[in-house]
């Protein structure tokens, strides 16, 4: 599982050959997340509210690239990394 950024201790992740939708993973303080790409919606788990908020932040910010970081882990290709949130 590729990372493909990381700011304020959040960890952002895409697995290769994951199913769809298109999503990615934030990992925060041993707490883990699914959130989508479409709509940044958390699918699964929970992180601090606080992380949580930067997440969507960063995501929103990075929509496009996390679309094609998405299609190039299914693809079994590693993603490019995206900058962090600063």
């Amino acid at each position: 599982m590729p990372e493909i950024s990381r700011f304020f201790g959040v960890g952002i992740y895409i697995y290769f050959t994951d199913h769809p939708e298109p999503h990615f993973h934030a990992r925060y303080n041993g707490k883990w997340a699914k959130i989508s790409i479409d709509n940044l919606s958390v699918i699964s788990g929970a992180i601090p509210a606080t992380a949580l908020k930067m997440v969507v932040e960063w995501a929103s910010l990075h929509r496009s690239e996390l679309l094609d970081a998405w299609n190039q882990a299914v693809a079994g290709v590693r993603p490019n990394k995206i900058p962090p949130l600063e």
